[in-house]
């Protein structure tokens, strides 16, 4: 291979990794003109306009998506072997962003502020707002370092770790008039609901389930931080969906009875995510890993050992 042809291909790697030329450029300490002009020579040696532009972003065609899948390891292994960095985390400064919900803090926050204080106390972490698009973009955009959350968009740019998956269940007030049984479909979709959504948009997982199944119910209300739910729940008619693994949360589910729903859908995964140009950095590794060993340990103490299980089925 051709010199030319290799720094091209480190300029390509470059640009698919951040999805826009500018991020690009400073990725390579090189100017956003001669970025550009390195695009015009790939477009001409490779006989593709390899990218289209999409707002503020680019989008890349079948053909460079083609050829990233053929040389992105590749690049990915050269390009970290020359450039590796030392992370120590007891003499460390850094700041670390990571995209969470509400729940997600709960789980497992004060355990990593903890270790944070006694393994790297020159380090922070800053926890942001988590919404699936938004955090996505963030991702690609370099303001936050790792997201825990559903990975609900897959390409090249963003890797992931799977953590754990968890199915729903219905929460109530105690003393709701549907509370102690299980509810009929119709029962359900008669109700008026309340939503947990991030992004504010009336539609979650449930409401995909019955829009294949041509049903769709009210969402009366919506909140954006789960935190809210319960007391919402124990002073109103409203019933919820909510994730399986807040209802092993004592101080969730007191007040409320939580039961079946009256169909399967299927669980959901959640997923330790990241952008590609942070796959070999060390500090956002060492992060990932106490993350992933933190979030697990969590998840199997929660849903093994809560006295406030699924399986009750009762008034709490």
């Amino acid at each position: 291979m051709k010199t030319q042809e290799l720094q091209l291909l480190y300029i390509f790697d470059a640009i698919m990794t951040e999805r826009s030329v500018t991020r690009a450029a400073d990725r390579l300490a090189m100017t956003q003109p001669a970025v550009s002009n390195a695009i015009s020579r790939m477009r001409q040696i490779w006989n593709d306009p390899l990218f289209v532009r999409k707002g503020r972003n680019i989008e890349p065609t079948s053909y460079a998506l083609s050829l990233w899948d053929q040389v992105g390891h590749h690049m990915f292994a050269l390009t970290n072997a020359v450039s590796a960095t030392q992370f120590d985390p007891s003499t460390s400064n850094r700041t670390f962003r990571v995209a969470v919900t509400d729940v997600i803090v709960e789980m497992i926050w004060r355990q990593l502020v903890q270790m944070l204080e006694s393994e790297a106390p020159g380090v922070d972490v800053h926890a942001v707002p988590y919404t699936p698009e938004g955090t996505h973009a963030d991702l690609r955009e370099a303001h936050v370092d790792v997201a825990v959350g559903v990975l609900s968009q897959h390409d090249y740019s963003l890797r992931s770790t799977w953590l754990f998956e968890g199915g729903y269940v219905l929460a109530m007030r105690a003393d709701h008039p549907l509370a102690g049984r299980q509810i009929t479909m119709e029962e359900f979709l008669e109700a008026r609901h309340l939503l947990v959504s991030m992004s504010g948009d009336a539609h979650g997982f449930v409401d995909s389930y019955l829009d294949q199944k041509g049903m769709s119910r009210r969402i009366a209300a919506t909140v954006n931080h789960f935190s809210t739910v319960p007391a919402v729940l124990r002073e109103t008619n409203l019933i919820a969906a909510v994730p399986e693994l807040i209802s092993q949360d004592c101080g969730f589910v007191n007040g409320l009875w939580m039961g079946e729903l009256p169909f399967d859908v299927d669980p959901t995964s959640l997923y330790l995510i990241w952008h590609a140009r942070h796959d070999r950095d060390p500090g956002v590794v060492w992060l990932r890993e106490k993350m992933e060993n933190l979030l697990q340990e969590r998840w199997h103490d929660i849903m093994v050992n809560s006295p406030c299980g699924r399986h009750q089925l009762k008034a709490v």
